[in-house]
């Protein structure tokens, strides 16, 4: 069985996150997904093996391939071959698992897209009748897909547990501007992966992205469409009316 990378040890350590650890390379970041797992807000004390290079391989193909749909903070998936672009040596355990981006300014909210009713927007439509203050029609089943995705942001607190909002209070937080450019690429991510994944027999239910601001443009970074970050389900199978 492959190693577990539970800690990454490079010079210049900006942030340690629940899974990836970020390093500072002047103008651009080094993120590195570890194999640390992170539920209910705890990070558990085992791994799971080449975790963090499945979520960073995937992201950075959806990164390449989305790069004209939303502008992202990728610049390169480091392995072997470009580990020069890197000011510092790497070694291998640090390849297909480790990212450079550009060095955005993070935007403190979560964008979420839900093309599906289903988790906590299920729960809070059976409470409310609506989802993060927009109102969806009556009758809706668990798991059902809505008649268009929606835009849900959250809180990004450094501590506890996100919550939930409506798009004035994320206007509060971020600007309008912001707040609206966010929104609308946002939806466009997710409607583009919804249908390319789709053709392949996957669901993509919803998903969270993050924005950042780099040469005064709203950017995607942070992750994209990976496991950890967005609810997966084999359309082969897939029935509304319960969870999937």
């Amino acid at each position: 069985m492959p190693d577990v990378l539970l800690e990454s040890d490079l010079p210049n350590r900006l942030y340690r996150g629940k899974v990836r650890d970020t390093y500072d390379l002047g103008d651009n970041l080094l993120i590195v997904a570890t194999d640390r797992i992170s539920a209910m807000d705890v990070v558990l004390p085992s791994g799971v093996p080449r975790k963090g290079e499945v979520l960073t391989r995937l992201s950075a193909w959806w990164f390449d391939r989305m790069k004209e749909v939303v502008p992202n903070h990728f610049i390169a998936l480091i392995t072997a071959e470009n580990a020069h672009l890197v000011p510092f040596e790497l070694t291998p355990k640090y390849f297909g698992r480790s990212m450079l981006v550009k060095k955005a300014k993070r935007l403190d909210a979560e964008c979420i897209a839900r093309g599906y009713i289903t988790g906590s927007g299920w729960k809070e439509y059976q409470r409310t009748g609506s989802v993060c203050g927009i109102q969806l029609k009556e009758g809706l089943r668990e798991s059902e897909r809505l008649p268009e995705a929606i835009f849900t942001p959250s809180t990004k607190p450094e501590v506890g547990h996100d919550e939930n909002i409506d798009y004035d209070t994320l206007v509060s937080i971020v600007g309008e501007d912001a707040a609206n450019a966010m929104k609308l690429r946002t939806l466009a991510v997710y409607n583009y992966a919804h249908t390319l994944a789709l053709e392949r027999g996957i669901i993509i239910a919803d998903t969270k992205f993050e924005f950042g601001i780099w040469n005064e443009e709203v950017i995607l970074i942070d992750e994209v469409l990976t496991p950890d970050s967005s609810r997966f389900w084999p359309l082969e199978g897939y029935r509304p009316g319960g969870s999937q």
